[in-house]
């Protein structure tokens, strides 16, 4: 009976001391993750503030996968993120990541920007059809109005290409509130204002 006792004291020992290195660990990786975004976000500040007296010219714009290359301002939640070249998880731990096959603001088809939910674009689920997103790369600055949203597989590719027009597509792991790896994206599509 004894030797039972100690035993389960033992066992739970062990999984209290495995469990706090787990949250040392997610903590660690969470205070990284911040820090990195921070990084970028001051890259991506002096990007757009350098090539506001002299833009950038759209065919100059050429960038290499892991470059800062503007910002993403979400007003409704008083959000500005840097937005990163590519959709690795190396460049999401910075931001935002462009999807590189897809094009970037003002050449008219899908621009598709996406982000951790419990990161970068935590509060993702309180955003509503009309809410803005602002654009501001080295070349100028664009708004777009949230019209419609969807919640799709996490394999599902097809929200991916052409769509005959311009379109900011925002794209987030959900449910909002799940712990690990979730098995839907949800999806934000939103239009230019004219």
């Amino acid at each position: 009976m004894e030797r039972n006792n100690r035993m389960r004291k033992a066992i739970s020992l062990l999984f209290i001391f495995v469990g706090a290195i787990l949250l040392s660990v997610s903590i660690y990786q969470f205070i990284q993750q911040d820090v990195q975004t921070k990084t970028s976000l001051k890259e991506a500040e002096e990007l757009v503030s350098k090539n506001k007296g002299q833009p950038v010219h759209k065919e100059e714009f050429h960038p290499k996968d892991g470059d800062v290359i503007g910002l993403l301002h979400i007003p409704k939640l008083d959000k500005t993120l840097p937005i990163i070249e590519g959709t690795d998880e190396d460049m999401l731990e910075k931001g935002v990541g462009h999807y590189s096959s897809t094009v970037f603001p003002g050449d008219g088809e899908q621009i598709l920007l996406s982000g951790h939910r419990d990161t970068v674009f935590r509060k993702f689920g309180e955003l509503e059809v009309g809410d803005r997103f602002i654009v501001e790369m080295p070349y100028g600055s664009f708004e777009y109005e949230f019209k419609d949203s969807e919640i799709v597989g996490a394999d599902d590719e097809t929200v991916i290409g052409n769509k005959g027009e311009e379109v900011l597509t925002l794209s987030t792991c959900y449910p909002f509130s799940y712990i690990g790896p979730a098995p839907d994206r949800y999806i934000i599509y939103a239009y230019p204002v004219k």
